[in-house]
């Protein structure tokens, strides 16, 4: 038997946060192609550029997989977040209601 303290708890605002997190590096990690382009004329080496390419070229053919994982993992975050808060608000709504005390005194 719990002492004051709630059976359930979940940390909603980091669940929240666990979903942005998700969104931004599956942006981050789409972007690597761009990145490494816009440091080509910096790098000069011609070798070098080479392997970022072939390195990009590579990362292509899982990064789908993971990007469909990361929407996953953000949309479950989501509903998570959806749902606890529709079940706390429906307990709050329904201790609210046992709680209200009809005034049966004859009004003047």
């Amino acid at each position: 038997m719990s002492k004051g303290k709630s059976d359930l708890a979940l940390p909603l605002t980091e669940m929240e946060d666990y979903g942005r997190r998700l969104r931004s590096l599956k942006t981050r990690m789409n972007h690597t192609k761009k990145l490494f382009e816009s440091y080509r004329d910096d790098i000069g080496d011609g070798s070098v550029n080479d392997a970022l390419s072939d390195f990009e070229s590579n990362w292509e053919d899982g990064r789908e997989d993971i990007t469909q994982q990361l929407d996953a993992l953000a949309s479950m975050s989501d509903a998570v977040v959806r749902e606890f808060k529709k079940l706390e608000d429906e307990l709050t709504k329904q201790v609210n209601e046992k709680m209200k005390v009809e005034d049966k005194r004859e009004k003047k």
